[in-house]
């Protein structure tokens, strides 16, 4: 498949139904138990900085961004991330974490932040969080709590229990 045959594009409200699937099919059922989600209760994910790939008019691909606070920190949690299998392994996700990260940057943001693999995001950029400086709402691997700093000691800011940035005080 030629990568032209790909775009991608900021998330719209239309894409909301498939991106659901995309993600019910990745991460099924157990997703909702996760501390990633734990932190998207309490508000909304930010569509502008939020991405999906199409080919033939379908949605094959998506990742989201969540402004979150932790401290005096604050960053963005990018995910979830997910591609259809039929398209995984050529390099989908990645474009749209390079994105996602280049929006987060134009918007200002001083981190981003995920729970996932090194081996997959470290040549991404992203580096482990020092173990017991942020706290997840549920359990984590303290290994697979990443972060890519956009501006310095931003990621230095981030301290203690991470929640979604609507509900910092």
């Amino acid at each position: 498949m030629a990568s032209a045959e790909i775009h991608y594009l900021p998330e719209q409200p239309a894409h909301d139904a498939e991106i659901e699937l995309i993600n019910e099919e990745a991460f099924g059922p157990g997703r909702f138990t996760r501390a990633a989600y734990k932190i998207r209760e309490g508000g909304l994910h930010d569509r502008a900085l939020s991405f999906v790939a199409i080919h033939q008019d379908v949605v094959i691909a998506s990742v989201r961004m969540t402004w979150i606070a932790a401290g005096e920190g604050r960053a963005l949690l990018l995910g979830p991330l997910a591609v259809r299998p039929a398209f995984k392994s050529i390099g989908i996700g990645r474009k749209l974490v390079h994105i996602a990260i280049e929006a987060a940057r134009e918007a200002g943001a001083g981190a981003v932040v995920l729970v996932g693999d090194a081996p997959y995001y470290g040549p991404l950029g992203f580096e482990r969080i020092p173990y017991g400086q942020i706290e997840m709402p549920r359990p984590v691997d303290p290994n697979r709590l990443l972060a890519v700093e956009l501006q310095e000691g931003a990621v230095a800011r981030l301290q203690g229990d991470v929640t979604h940035a609507a509900l910092a005080r």
